[in-house]
């Protein structure tokens, strides 16, 4: 068999199996997306406490 088939042959070749990774990547990518759940506002969490350091033992509390 002549080089270049064999060339032509494995281009082909990479070329298939670049297109059906990109399309399994594109398919997992997607079901992904969907199973994300939508972000929590902040307004549910209310606000945060600031740490305050304890002078005597040194600790930061709430």
């Amino acid at each position: 068999m002549p080089p270049v088939l064999i060339w032509a042959i494995g281009t082909i070749g990479a070329a298939v199996v670049a297109k059906v990774a990109a399309r399994e990547w594109r398919r997992v990518n997607a079901d992904l997306d969907r199973r994300r759940a939508p972000p929590v506002a902040q307004a549910e969490h209310g606000p945060l406490p600031t740490l305050r350091r304890d002078p005597t033992t040194g600790v930061y509390r709430p």
